[in-house]
């Protein structure tokens, strides 16, 4: 083994709660649950009704139903956690308290990721409703009969929207963050008229004449929950957990604006898919009737909405369809600006735990961490290249974020066991029951979302391992330099190789590029890869790099399986998928149990929580009167 440097001094009590301490609460409950209800309402209505009928046909009704009812099981046992632990940025900051650090980067990187992503794909979905209605601007091209961002009009308009939401953040934008009631008001009216109106022209004979109910069969509707923009509207419940730092009487609050969040939206959108696969013109379309699985490549797919009102040739209809247009800037932008300071915070959380260098928490005199603000408008932009379309987008930015949503249900039992002395004014009862089955709801969405939606997610999410142990694990004197830069580099050149020659990321089609190795070849390459670099850092590190590596398996074996899982399902490359529906599931629902009993067992009593428990009893006020869980 390496001789490690000297690690850092162990913090003194109550270090760890500095970041959260001079943050001001002053959000209310209604300011609260609107910045959730406004998260969960940008493009998503604008395409969401379109993408998910395109996949599911009128079932995509219930693909909204079933979705709502799993992100609400996902955040039971974040009800609890936001109430005991309110804190900005919680999300990421969760499992660190948990399972170590890690497991704490991984799970954070992959929701910097999901967070960088979700400006650019606003804009995406400004520009596509523009584009398509103002044909002149050249912001549209056809590629494989899909609407995306041309070359240079498209791209280029989308790097000046983002240089748009950097500079709003960057000198604060005072009077946007002030009226954000108002806008939130706004995004909810507009898609309650939408689906109000469209009930006017609603046909029956599109929910049963072409090809039935479910004409693509069962399947479809859980892989349309993934990938078509309905977990990616109604995971905004996180904000309500992420500001949880600055909000009066988090205890109360956190846990009702959360609820809020989720039913608001849940009951507009499961309306407006009703409303719009009733409002159907297949001629309008240039479409065969019954062309569902086309509906992405037809004549509305630019603008769904609008040209769903414009076809009833009615003229209140037509009127609305105008504010539509208007909508089509305004709820994207505004949701692209909150999310591209969300990542802002995303980034200057990772610093405040030391995963990444303190110039990420350094703040300009406007007072926003703008260092980490420029990285993300950076990396946001690159998302335009190998994902220009919304369509496109859409599945990555949806299976990143569930991937973090995991840690709920594996993070509540660890903590019952590790701080069973912190006040928990929301208490879930039957949490061996709630748990697990939060955990194996965002287990399965995981799945849903496709053997090529999961190996993008999962290759981004692990080239982030070598600035983990370039930076984190030499600066906590885990190992030395020589170790950790010899680690970093081999990893991240093969990482980079594996990623090209194997073919099966960045496909515009979801298929393999020519060329590309047998997937038997590229899974063996690709787990011996990721199982060595945790090994090699096991094996280089001290006592309290092992432990943080020790804790961390269970995660290596969740994506691991799942990515085989996900090659033999139903939602793989496979013409015969040797895990036909349900199988695969059942499959998925194996690999998340093992994961979940081994993550519960795995989870251990961190530096962090030790802090936050001797800080609540020193201060008196946040320690229950049992101590018991």
């Amino acid at each position: 083994m390496s001789t490690p440097t000297k690690a850092e001094p162990e913090p003194v009590t109550g270090s760890f709660e500095v970041a959260d301490a001079g943050l001001k609460r002053r959000l209310s409950l209604t300011q609260l649950l609107l910045l959730g209800v406004s998260a969960q309402i940008g493009s998503g209505w604008l395409f969401g009704v379109l993408a998910a009928a395109g996949v599911a046909g009128p079932a995509a009704i219930l693909s909204w139903i079933i979705a709502s009812v799993l992100v609400f099981l996902i955040a039971l046992t974040y009800l609890e956690l936001g109430a005991m632990l309110p804190r900005s940025g919680a999300i990421v900051r969760y499992t660190y308290l948990t399972h170590g650090s890690l497991s704490g980067w991984i799970i954070g990187w992959a929701y910097w990721l999901s967070v960088v992503s979700i400006p650019p794909i606003e804009a995406e979905a400004t520009l596509t409703y523009l584009g398509g209605r103002f044909p002149e601007t050249g912001f549209l091209t056809k590629v494989d009969g899909v609407d995306v961002l041309s070359w240079p009009n498209g791209i280029l308009a989308g790097f000046a929207l983002m240089i748009v939401f950097f500079a709003l953040n960057f000198f604060g934008a005072r009077f946007l963050a002030e009226s954000n009631r108002w806008v939130t008001l706004w995004k909810i009216a507009l898609p309650t008229l939408t689906f109000i109106f469209l009930f006017f022209i609603l046909k029956g004979s599109n929910f049963t004449s072409f090809g039935g109910f479910a004409p693509l069969g069962v399947p479809p509707i859980f892989h349309a929950i993934a990938t078509t923009g309905i977990i990616f509207s109604l995971l905004g419940f996180r904000q309500a957990l992420d500001y949880g730092g600055e909000v009066r009487n988090p205890q109360r609050n956190v846990p009702l604006a959360t609820i809020g969040s989720i039913a608001i939206p849940a009951v507009i959108y499961t309306l407006l898919q009703v409303a719009f696969i009733g409002a159907l013109n297949w001629t309008s379309m240039g479409l065969e009737p019954g062309a569902w699985d086309q509906l992405v490549t037809g004549g509305w797919a630019d603008g769904p909405l609008f040209h769903a009102l414009d076809s009833a040739n009615i003229a209140a209809l037509a009127a609305l369809g105008t504010f539509l247009l208007i909508d089509a800037a305004v709820s994207p932008l505004a949701t692209g600006w909150v999310y591209l300071g969300t990542g802002a915070r995303t980034g200057y959380g990772l610093g405040v735990h030391r995963n990444i260098p303190s110039v990420f928490t350094k703040s300009n005199r406007f007072g926003i961490p703008w260092v980490p603000l420029v990285v993300s408008a950076v990396v946001g932009c690159v998302f335009f290249v190998p994902a220009p379309s919304w369509y496109q987008l859409v599945g990555f930015i949806s299976s990143a974020a569930v991937l973090t949503y995991i840690m709920g249900g594996a993070g509540l039992p660890v903590l019952r066991r590790t701080a069973a002395s912190l006040k928990r004014p929301f208490r879930l009862r039957a949490f061996r029951f709630w748990s697990p089955v939060s955990f194996l709801a965002a287990v399965l969405i995981l799945y849903w979302s496709g053997f090529s939606t999961l190996a993008n997610v999962i290759t981004a999410t692990f080239i982030g391992l070598p600035v983990f142990t370039a930076y984190y694990a030499w600066k906590r004197g885990w190992l030395n330099a020589a170790a950790s830069i010899a680690i970093s580099v081999i990893f991240f050149v093969l990482w980079i190789w594996v990623a090209y020659a194997g073919g099966w990321v960045l496909t515009t089609g979801g298929g393999q590029r020519p060329g590309g190795w047998a997937f038997p070849v590229y899974y063996v390459v690709f787990c011996v890869l990721v199982i060595g670099f945790c090994a090699a850092v096991w094996a280089a590190s001290n006592n309290e790099g092992r432990r943080h590596v020790t804790a961390n398996w269970w995660l290596i074996w969740l994506l691991l399986a799942s990515l085989l899982v996900g090659y033999l399902g139903a939602y793989g490359p496979l013409p015969h998928p040797l895990l036909e529906f349900p199988w695969g599931m059942v499959a998925e629902i194996v690999v998340g149990i093992i994961a979940y009993v081994w993550a519960i067992r795995a989870g251990f009593e961190t530096d962090e929580i030790k802090d936050i428990v001797a800080s609540a009893q020193a201060s008196g006020g946040q320690v229950s009167s049992t101590g018991t869980a």
